[in-house]
């Protein structure tokens, strides 16, 4: 493992009252013994076959770098349809690997087609990848799991049809590609009906647990990314995370600090990456902590609307507009850094007279601004008595995102084992997926049709 876990911040060592005391950690061995049992004990299990997706050898990771070059040497567009997971995945570890304005490099620096993730519906949105795609040299690859998600089958419908009357119907087949769940949902039969290449997702592996799958990986071929190096990583931080001792293991002990504190009444985790690749990490955690920890009943069926609600913040823009707030507003925070030790790119801060400006900033890199900034962020917020901790990355590269992600999924599935809540159901966005077909029309969801028409407004509450 390469990551460090700095957790000094969320100790009331370091921040007084507001911080867990060390006894606490010490006499909560039966709550950490249950919480590891049930994640550990069900790994590779039902809902938890996502702990088992780094593990792929090396023959179908070979299969997919060949299928991802056989894209990659034809295509002068890539296009990404999906929405949760099946996208926010693939985008926090795109913006991390390539180049932050990959798109805007000339074809012989990038290496690889331009990049598209479409994961959302917004009408502009789908004219405008229209205007800067040339259809017939684009490539598709459609996302989604259960096979019946409303926004990207629309998507497909829509990129479908225009290729067919672009390039024909037999090429446009051959532009586009499936992953989804094999032998179940609409995508699935017309694929088959169609003959797209399909790839599978395990049955057990939920949306925001699927980006080490194909959900991810087949994406990340076609652009090049190292999966092997990725996987590899992901391991690592496996292996750490099967660790029995909580002082060893980095998603257990943070798990059981983000529990001890939302359970104190810090209900707000802020992520607060101080890179620009990293800053769409923020939104893959946003997902899976949210998702996954936000719910009304424990396994006991016993009420208890638990969660915590995931903010994204990136150092060192946010210093300058959410900072203020998590150092003298509300006890109600823990913020999370994500440090990188080692920039793949080192830009200096000219020494010489170029301007009689900034004395204090010349002869240094901005490489050494954005650790200072860091560091004294997390320097005032302790000052301050805010819980915060830190995540340091060595460098990011395939391996080190590798174990980010893996080390987010376990951290998330060891804190829902500390509430005793299913971790991984979603029945709280199931409601208005229910809403959507019935507006829509689909057949079957007549009855809740009618409920939505009969939810009458008061118009004295409507301001004109």
């Amino acid at each position: 493992m390469k990551l460090k876990f700095d957790y000094n911040n969320m100790m009331e060592s370091s921040i007084g009252s507001h911080g867990v005391k060390q006894s606490e950690i010490d006499k909560a061995n039966k709550a950490h013994e249950a919480a590891y049992k049930e994640v550990i004990e069900n790994s590779g299990k039902g809902w938890q076959e996502w702990t088992d997706t780094p593990l792929i050898g090396k023959s179908e990771i070979d299969e997919l770098n060949a299928f991802g070059k056989s894209i990659r040497d034809k295509a002068s567009s890539f296009v990404v349809l999906g929405i949760g997971g099946s996208a926010l995945g693939p985008i926090c570890v795109f913006n991390a690997l390539l180049h932050l304005h990959h798109n805007e490099l000339p074809k012989e620096m990038r290496k690889a087609p331009k990049l598209y993730v479409e994961d959302n519906i917004d009408p502009e949105r789908m004219a405008a990848l229209l205007d800067v795609i040339d259809v017939k040299t684009t490539y598709f690859n459609v996302i989604t799991k259960s096979g019946e998600t409303s926004e990207t089958l629309s998507q497909f419908i829509i990129l479908y049809n225009i290729l067919k009357k672009a390039i024909g119907e037999k090429a446009a087949k051959e532009h586009i590609f499936v992953t989804t769940t094999v032998g179940k949902g609409a995508l699935y039969a017309v694929a088959q009906k169609e003959g797209f290449k399909v790839f599978g997702i395990p049955a057990g592996v939920g949306g925001r647990f699927s980006v080490l799958s194909n959900v991810g990986l087949v994406p990340f071929a076609v652009m090049g990314v190292d999966i092997e190096s990725m996987l590899y990583g992901a391991r690592a931080m496996r292996t750490a995370c099967e660790r029995p001792d909580i002082k060893s293991n980095p998603a257990l002990m943070t798990a059981f600090l983000q529990v001890k504190s939302m359970q104190a009444g810090k209900n707000i985790s802020v992520m607060m990456p101080y890179a620009d690749g990293l800053k769409t990490m923020a939104d893959f955690y946003c997902q899976i902590w949210a998702e996954s920890l936000g719910k009304a009943v424990n396994k006991a069926g016993k009420t208890v609307n638990c969660g915590q609600t995931p903010a994204k913040s990136l150092g060192v823009t946010d210093q300058h507009s959410q900072v203020q707030l998590y150092t003298e507003g509300p006890y109600d925070k823990v913020v999370t850094f994500i440090g990188v030790e080692s920039f793949g790119d080192s830009v200096d801060i000219p020494a010489d007279e170029t301007a009689d400006i900034g004395d204090f900033l010349k002869g240094h890199t901005l490489n050494e601004l954005i650790t200072a900034e860091r560091k004294s962020t997390e320097f005032a917020l302790t000052k301050a008595e805010r819980s915060n901790f830190t995540i340091l990355m060595p460098e990011v590269n395939a391996e080190t995102i590798g174990e980010l992600l893996m080390y987010f999924m376990y951290e998330t599935a060891f804190a829902g084992a500390y509430l005793d809540i299913d971790t991984f159901n979603q029945p709280g966005v199931e409601e208005g997926k229910k809403a959507t077909f019935a507006m829509i029309g689909r057949a079957g969801y007549e009855q809740k049709l009618q409920e939505l028409e009969s939810v009458k407004k008061n118009d004295a509450y409507i301001i004109k």
